[in-house]
């Protein structure tokens, strides 16, 4: 059993993928093509931002979300500290500081009410992250930015396609920047990302700090990065976008029957919690369990790979610690931590494999 089944994914798809990769090939220009505009146009239309701006990679598209705003050295950045370490990273690669927020434990998302007591003069942004495919509480999170004049930008890697209130995530903040890499809801056969506002100047701006600051060629009007996306991996996703509603309608689909299914086991298992007036596209299926590493290795014995998004929050990691917030400073994260576990998700998965790992997730619940 593949922990994210890609192969299925292609098989499915391999048609419409070969001849979009054919096409440039035949084209030759893998920098900037017009697949390049052809995708930003699709996504942009996907989830009603004005712009659509394609970057080399997650990772990238925070860092020119943050350069854009003009976010540097002597500012701070509130953030979750429950996060891949991209999210951290990026504000520190600004030259910011990242300001760390306890989660919700119900749902692993940055808790606003603790929000506004981490507002300092220095402060210029809010990065929430809308974990596992599930977005923050980001009216909220909007109100509490509006009312200090800061920035919100979500950190939507995990979570495109999914809908908040009757919005899509990456269209629900000032910014909104997302993830290609191939194990996203949405992912190419390399590194990929993209950013979305519907602020022109904004736009603009990132526009040419993927391109080094370029407002035309040889003119650097801004301090910009190498930050374009591919137009092979532009292509790989427009093949993949002929079947992306069936795919996060699927996600959705299992997303309830596992939860279904773990239920009607009686596994010593802690669900997350998925808000009335949004949903999920889990990007991981993420549960939370004791003893962990016993449960991992029962399921390993059983041919069932997991993985663990994440073990050690952003404050608790060497690059990031800051000593004003000890690990002790946010327990849910810590907490989560020790208990999250991701199971095998993609929208290929079969009621047979689902029914699988649950019974085997069951008896190894009751052994640890």
């Amino acid at each position: 059993m593949q922990f994210i089944d890609l192969k299925s994914q292609y098989e499915a798809l391999r048609p419409s993928i070969n001849a979009r990769i054919q096409k440039v090939l035949d084209h030759g220009q893998y920098i900037m093509g017009p697949e390049v505009a052809e995708l930003e146009a699709a996504l942009a239309q996907m989830t009603g931002a004005k712009h659509c701006i394609t970057v080399s990679s997650g990772t990238e598209a925070l860092l020119i979300a943050l350069m854009a705003e003009g976010i540097g050295p002597g500012h701070e950045v509130i953030t979750t500290p429950f996060t891949f370490a991209a999210t951290a990273e990026t504000i520190v690669l600004a030259g910011a500081k990242p300001v760390y927020v306890d989660i919700k434990p119900g749902d692993c998302n940055i808790d606003p009410a603790l929000i506004e007591a981490a507002i300092t003069p220095a402060t210029r942004a809010i990065m929430p992250v809308s974990l596992y495919g599930q977005v923050a509480d980001m009216d909220e999170i909007n109100a509490i930015a509006e009312r200090h004049g800061l920035s919100v930008i979500e950190d939507a890697a995990q979570s495109f396609g999914a809908t908040y209130k009757g919005r899509k995530s990456c269209n629900v903040s000032r910014i909104g920047a997302t993830s290609f890499f191939p194990s996203k809801p949405l992912g190419c056969y390399g590194d990929g990302g993209a950013l979305f506002t519907s602020d022109d100047t904004l736009a603009q701006a990132m526009r040419e700090i993927r391109v080094h600051g370029q407002s035309q060629r040889y003119t650097h009007t801004r301090v910009g990065v190498g930050g374009r996306m591919d137009t092979l991996q532009c292509a790989v996703v427009l093949g993949k976008l002929e079947r992306f509603e069936w795919e996060v309608a699927q996600r959705k689909k299992l997303g309830d029957r596992y939860a279904e299914l773990i239920r009607a086991s009686g596994a010593k298992v802690e669900l997350l919690d998925v808000a009335a007036d949004r949903d999920c596209v889990w990007a991981q299926y993420t549960v939370k369990v004791d003893d962990r590493a016993a449960v991992i290795e029962a399921l390993k014995a059983q041919g069932i790979p997991t993985a663990v998004h994440y073990p050690r929050p952003m404050h608790c990691q060497p690059a990031y610690a800051r000593p004003e917030c000890p690990p002790e400073s946010l327990p849910h994260s810590v907490t989560a931590g020790q208990r999250v576990m991701s199971l095998p998700m993609s929208a290929d998965l079969t009621d047979e494999q689902q029914q699988r790992v649950v019974q085997a997730l069951a008896a190894a619940c009751a052994r640890a």
